[in-house]
């Protein structure tokens, strides 16, 4: 039986198109967000932030409808509320509606005070949703073919921790006209309960100014407050000192509160907005001012505070992108070590996972040419060719990014979802090849399935960039020091390691195709090789499987399955264009129609970015006296400030290496006992997605890719160890701290 292998020259240019996705779009590399343009998820490495709705009865005139976004906070981090309180800025919401629909304002819900040395802000941690009742009028006429109404937004925040950041992010959600929409109904109904309660008007509620301070009176409030220590929240800002505690009491159901007034006030709002809560709860008061306020001098600047949080926030921005490493050239020996590096790390490459899935294609390649030593030999020189090739234009490409100012290292490409959905369906189609659920040949015009066995030296080649595509992920022993020095290299001397690099991981394939005795070694081409054709689907299929676990630390489960039902549609296409006739003929049409519609429907499932889940120890260890945190700016500093050792994994769920090394060395016993008697701190430091600041952290190590370990210890150096990690060198280096 005569079997037609997928043509590499498809192969490569489904890679190439699934490569040019992340590098056109602003959310993947811009510094600030990490969202898709048409996503409702904006993560960046302080926030997770999402457009959520509420639409019990669906979107139309007069039924509820409410929108919000929901900010999940990194630990220590905050945003703040309309009256941010001594420094910062509230977060701004700017809508882009469906005509017929209005925003109302965001029913905040009732803030917490956040102390700063001698001040205090107005803010939230942790998780909190910023609801906005939406007015749904008659003009609303989306059509009587519309299915679905698209909201976007256009959000900017100020996120802070001793430090702040301006942040900002680009939403777009799309809610079914009809049927339910409930999801976070859950997250609307605690919003709603956090949302101050309104006050009527009482007699006996006012503000009334007493010489430096302003005594609050609130009448009305709920029996069951009565005797309670209230927390008060001006609505306005700079009218009381946000850091001072208010000296309260009861005067019979009448709550007072004695505030001292801002020495740089320049407000005096009438009536007074406050919110008092307690327990979570909130109950909002207007109070008339009588005798009004007094006089204040013109406001000349803004308040030190403000002004000093306006300055540290220009100054976190500008440094939020890492400064380009001066390009100097390396001395002659250190340049060649780090080629010899660059080869030797090429060759290891070989023998990864990662790779595993190339050896089919070539192996089988090797057994058609078995007996035709000069196809074998422009084979090997075409498919070295390829390979160098790509490694230059991947190089290229990432010194080029460098150069804009973007934070890339190795492996660039897979924190991309769309990227890692591609080489998903890439590898499920080769698979199904491979398994003899379809015949290339079989599928396309003569003059296009031909191409391959026309042009074995094009096919040759391609199987080289395939190889490139495939080995990105992983990083070899001696790659990583060679790689780092490319950032600070002239772009000659800097290409001329990643082509080295190439050279390395095509050497044993080159010398093979060279060398009479290999070819002598493989036997003639028979019916095994259909069975090892077959056998050869299987690390394919593995391949997805690995893929779709990554794709899962990015998207979240629903990304995972939404890719999973996808591939399934996928398969069944390729199955339909297998049928002959008239069953063709109409199943065919209707399976790419659906896999079509279901693309563009959970597509956006797929390459949404969800946030990560923290490191954590293994549940159950008994040496696992400390736990894996997650590793943030400045965190190992402090910790070896206090005198503790410090252990940082930087790794990423699509690096094979990494995965291996943690479910290894760093998961065995000895090892975690080691690291307790020690007192370690053991830090994870998650590259799955692009993180601009652990990309500045591996800079500084002289790295570009992950894996990377280091052990720092007070009063040392720190410990740069081998991507394969190795048990006795670790714990040699603990047992010395």
């Amino acid at each position: 039986m005569r079997h037609t292998f997928l043509p590499s020259w498809l192969i490569t240019l489904f890679l190439i198109a699934a490569s040019a996705l992340p590098t056109g779009a602003n959310a993947q590399i811009n510094l600030k967000t990490s969202g898709s343009a048409a996503s409702s998820v904006v993560t960046t490495p302080h926030v997770r932030a999402e457009l959520v709705a509420q639409a019990p009865d669906g979107v139309g005139p007069g039924k509820p409808l409410w929108l919000g976004l929901q900010i999940t906070h990194q630990p220590e981090w905050h945003t703040y509320w309309k009256n941010p309180g001594d420094s910062g800025l509230p977060t701004q919401l700017e809508w882009q509606l469906p005509a017929g629909i209005t925003a109302d304002e965001v029913a905040w819900p009732v803030p917490q005070k956040i102390p700063l040395g001698n001040l205090a802000n107005y803010g939230y941690e942790g998780q909190v949703l910023l609801p906005v009742p939406m007015t749904v009028s008659p003009a609303f006429n989306p059509g009587p073919l519309a299915k679905e109404a698209t909201f976007q937004l256009k959000a900017s925040w100020l996120v802070c921790r001793k430090e702040c950041i301006p942040e900002e992010g680009s939403f777009t959600l799309r809610l079914p006209l009809q049927g339910t929409t409930a999801l976070h109904a859950a997250a609307f109904d605690a919003a709603a309960a956090a949302h101050p309660r309104d006050l009527p008007a009482q007699e006996g509620s006012s503000a009334q100014v007493q010489g430096n301070a302003v005594l609050l009176r609130v009448a009305g409030l709920p029996e069951a407050l009565q005797g309670q220590t209230l927390e008060v929240f001006p609505e306005t800002t700079g009218v009381v000192e946000t850091a001072a505690t208010p000296t309260q009491q009861w005067d019979g159901a009448v709550w007072t509160a004695r505030l001292p007034l801002s020495p740089q006030r320049s407000d005096g709002p009438v009536p007074m907005p406050v919110v008092l809560a307690h327990g979570g709860q909130g109950w909002r008061a207007e109070l008339p001012v009588p005798g009004g306020w007094p006089a204040v001098a013109a406001l000349t600047g803004v308040s030190p505070a403000l002004e000093a949080a306006l300055k540290a926030n220009a100054a976190n921005a500008n440094a939020a992108v890492p400064p380009l490493a001066a390009t100097t050239p390396a001395p002659l020996g250190a340049w060649l070590a780090a080629l010899a590096g660059a080869l030797l790390g090429g060759l290891i490459l070989n023998l990864m996972p990662c790779v595993f899935p190339v050896l089919a294609i070539k192996v089988m390649g090797f057994a058609r040419h078995a007996q035709n030593q000069r196809a074998h030999r422009i084979g090997g020189l075409a498919y070295t060719a390829g390979v160098v090739l790509s490694f230059l234009l991947l190089g290229a490409l990432m010194l080029g990014l460098r150069t804009a100012g973007e934070a890339v290292g190795w492996g660039f490409q897979l924190q991309s979802p769309a990227v890692v959905a591609s080489l998903a369906a890439l590898f499920t189609l080769i698979g199904l090849n491979l398994a003899g659920v379809f015949e290339f040949g079989r599928m396309l015009p003569s003059s296009l399935a031909g191409l391959q066995a026309r042009h074995p030296v094009l096919d040759a080649f391609l199987t080289g960039v395939l190889a490139v595509a495939v080995a990105s992920p992983c990083t070899a022993p001696f790659m990583g020091a060679s790689l780092g020095l490319t950032a600070t290299l002239p772009a000659g001397q800097a290409l001329a390691i990643f082509a080295a690099l190439g050279l390395g991981l095509a050497l044993p394939y080159l010398l093979a195709s060279w060398l009479p005795a290999f070819a002598r070694l493989l036997p003639r081409p028979g019916a095994w090789m259909d069975t090892l054709r077959r056998f050869f689907a299987f690390p394919m299929f593995a391949t997805v499987v690995w893929l779709v676990w990554v794709l899962g630390q990015q998207s979240g489960i629903n990304g995972a399955a939404a890719l999973l039902a996808l591939l399934v549609l996928l398969a069944m296409t390729v199955w339909a264009l297998t049928l002959r006739g008239f069953t063709r003929a109409v199943v065919a049409p209707l399976s790419i129609a659906a896999c079509a519609y279901f693309v563009w429907v959970w597509g956006p499932f797929v390459i949404k970015m969800e946030s990560l889940p923290s490191a954590a120890a293994t549940p159950g260890d008994a040496a696992s006296a400390t736990s894996w945190q997650p590793w943030r700016p400045g965190l190992a500093d402090e910790l070896v400030a206090q005198g503790r050792p410090v252990f940082v994994d930087y790794t990423a769920a699509w690096c094979v290496t990494c995965q291996y090394n943690k479910n290894t060395t760093l998961a065995r016993p000895a090892v975690l006992q080691d690291f307790a008697a020690k007192n370690v701190a053991l830090l994870r430091a998650d590259w799955t997605r692009r993180d601009p600041a652990i990309t500045a952290a591996l800079a500084q190590l002289g790295r570009s890719g992950v894996p990377v370990y280091v052990l720092h210890a007070p009063g040392k150096a720190p410990v740069v160890f081998s991507e394969i990690l190795g048990e006795p060198e670790l714990r040699a280096a603990v047992a010395a701290l």
